[in-house]
């Protein structure tokens, strides 16, 4: 029997992936069909919870597929660029290194009492500007982008065409006017980010651009390396914490038992926003390939040298041997450690900075607005359909 073909669905509100559901229970590494060259190629699916921990943590597979054909959910491509993304250590880590100082937990704490004061400030104008509103343009679109312009150094102008940029370039092409459309914005962007690094080398500030700035002048990466760290920390600074927000607050107002547990203090703020992490199917697809570079047994397969390999965070977060009742959500699930930020080498460089404003945002959202609902059904929310991170256009609300 051939191995099924997959296809990114356009799946409402947050349904989890039926395809997804069904790899599960073949096992932990599945044949699957993508799109190559105008034809269908095999490559495999990783689904399981140990399994896609041991792949994207083994070096025996590569994410340095750069200027090699492979199969993907995409069938129109955008050339890759010296993106870390598709990198392995030791030159993953040292790239890494220029900006994960920034995002320490350490740090993250330090900048609370900031994300507190504007949490607070935006919550004051969604009260002026009364219902029925849009919560993400009111709140939680702003909370992140004003976050990473202060982070970055970016001026406030600035910061409205890095969210079009975001929401331009994160997205899967349809057809090759996509593609075009894509690359327009990607160049542009390349463009600012260039000239803000140049801009800091020149006139160092207090800020992440001036220590990228600095690494590329003491010859810690090249100036390539330095623009494509920049530009995709900043762009996944804001395009996903925006989405992830605008599904936790959706995803709890459609369990009131949760949302007045929160509002009254009845249970862990960090516990339900792990719980939350763990559940939300994330993003749209299966994610970016690796290549085994030898014959590595995965399960009860194995994986010749020079096959592609697909992992699934959010069906590994699903996998009932280690979540018990995985499609519930439970605020007081003590573990294990979900894999919502990924895992490896590849890790999220800021997942403190995206918890920290989860942290925040979620009970005083709930407790300053005890009649927080949504101002339209549910089933009415429309979600973005080509975005690579899943979320809500708008989250029409009332109190």
């Amino acid at each position: 029997m051939s191995p099924p073909e997959y296809g990114p669905p356009d799946l409402p509100g947050l349904e989890f992936d039926p395809f997804l559901a069904h790899a599960l229970e073949q096992g932990p590494a599945m044949k699957i069909l993508l799109p190559q060259g105008g034809e269908l190629t095999e490559c495999w699916l990783v689904t399981r919870y140990d399994e896609v921990r041991f792949v994207t943590s083994d070096t025996r597979f590569s994410r340095r597929i750069t200027g090699r054909p492979f199969p993907t959910m995409n069938r129109h491509l955008i050339p890759m660029g010296a993106s870390v993304s598709f990198i392995d250590p030791p030159d993953h880590t040292r790239i890494r290194s220029v900006v994960t100082p920034a995002f320490t937990e350490a740090r993250m704490k330090a900048l609370r009492p900031r994300v507190e004061t504007l949490v607070g400030e935006l919550l004051d104008g969604l009260e002026t500007a009364g219902p029925p509103t849009d919560l993400i343009e009111a709140v939680v679109a702003p909370l992140p982008l004003t976050l990473v312009g202060e982070i970055f150094g970016f001026a406030p102008a600035d910061l409205p065409r890095i969210r079009n940029w975001a929401q331009g370039i994160l997205v899967r092409p349809r057809d090759e006017a996509d593609v075009a459309r894509v690359r327009e914005l990607r160049d542009e962007a390349a463009e600012f980010f260039g000239a803000v690094i140049e801009e800091r080398r020149a006139a160092p500030r207090e800020d992440l651009m001036t220590d990228v700035a600095r690494a590329v002048d003491e010859g810690r990466v090249s100036a390539d390396e330095a623009l494509a760290m920049a530009s995709l920390t900043a762009l996944n600074g804001w395009h996903p914490v925006r989405n992830n927000l605008s599904n936790m607050v959706f995803a709890l107002l459609r369990r009131p038992h949760l949302a007045e547990a929160l509002r009254a203090g009845d249970l862990s703020v960090p516990l339900l926003v792990e719980e939350l992490l763990r559940w939300i199917p994330h993003k749209n697809g299966i994610g970016q390939p690796r290549v085994a570079v030898e014959d590595v047994t995965v399960g009860e397969v194995t994986i010749r040298a020079g096959d592609f390999v697909y992992v699934q965070y959010w069906a590994a977060n699903r996998d009932p041997d280690v979540f018990a009742c995985p499609a519930e959500i439970d605020a007081d699930r003590p573990g294990p450690n979900h894999l919502a930020f990924g895992h490896g080498p590849h890790y999220c460089v800021a997942p403190h900075l995206a918890r920290v404003q989860a942290h925040v945002l979620l009970p005083a959202l709930f407790a300053r607005f005890p009649g927080l609902r949504l101002a339209v059904p549910a089933e009415e929310v429309a979600f973005q359909q080509d975005a690579l991170i899943r979320g809500p256009v708008t989250l029409p609300v009332a109190w």
